[in-house]
């Protein structure tokens, strides 16, 4: 029964995780798509409410499922030998890490800019060149296709490496293309570089 009352919970966490960072990315979008300060506010506003409260929350559900499954039915640190399982270890990791590092704090960055902006009624330079970053629009770019490639390893249990590593090149060759493509889709983002 306990295997699978934390199997539900990690599948539970996996839905929340995954609904937050769409919920999150079409937020993202949105917000490159506008120019007027009050409904850029509200996208930055949603992102911040997917963020923190589907994301982590759905984060913290893997996790501790994760470990829990690990340590009593994957026999501990003997997970290291299988490529899927540790596959999945490793991206989760990074993705915490990363999420939590660079990704997070844009977007704190970018809510505390927003609100600064607001309180002058016009986008401020500061606001502008935050909104242009490239590296924070990488790393979020890079959420889903490394989610969706966490899930593949955890579906498909391959037993080499070969789809963690073509995944991983798939995943990072995806968000360099939303990262140079999304910001030509609105030129007037660029002038403001």
């Amino acid at each position: 029964m306990t295997y699978a009352l934390l199997k539900f919970v990690h599948v539970l966490g996996a839905i929340l995780i995954g609904g937050g960072l769409i919920s999150v990315w079409l937020s993202d979008l949105r917000s490159r798509q506008l120019r007027e300060l009050p409904q850029f506010s509200e996208a930055v506003r949603n992102i911040a409410v997917f963020y923190d409260g589907v994301v982590v929350p759905g984060a913290v559900l893997l996790l501790i499922s994760g470990a829990w499954l690990i340590v009593g039915h994957f026999g501990g640190w003997d997970f290291l030998a299988v490529p899927w399982l540790a596959g999945m270890v490793f991206l989760f990791v990074f993705e915490f890490i990363e999420g939590n590092t660079v990704t997070r704090l844009y977007f704190l960055r970018l809510r505390r800019l927003t609100r600064e902006a607001m309180k002058t009624g016009t986008f401020t330079r500061e606001l502008e060149r935050a909104r242009a970053e490239s590296v924070p629009a990488f790393t979020h770019f890079l959420d889903l296709p490394m989610l969706f490639l966490i899930v593949a390893l955890g579906a498909i249990k391959p037993v080499t490496w070969t789809l963690f590593i073509v995944g991983s090149v798939v995943a990072l060759s995806i968000a360099t293309f939303l990262t140079l493509y999304i910001p030509r889709l609105y030129p007037w983002a660029a002038e403001s570089k």
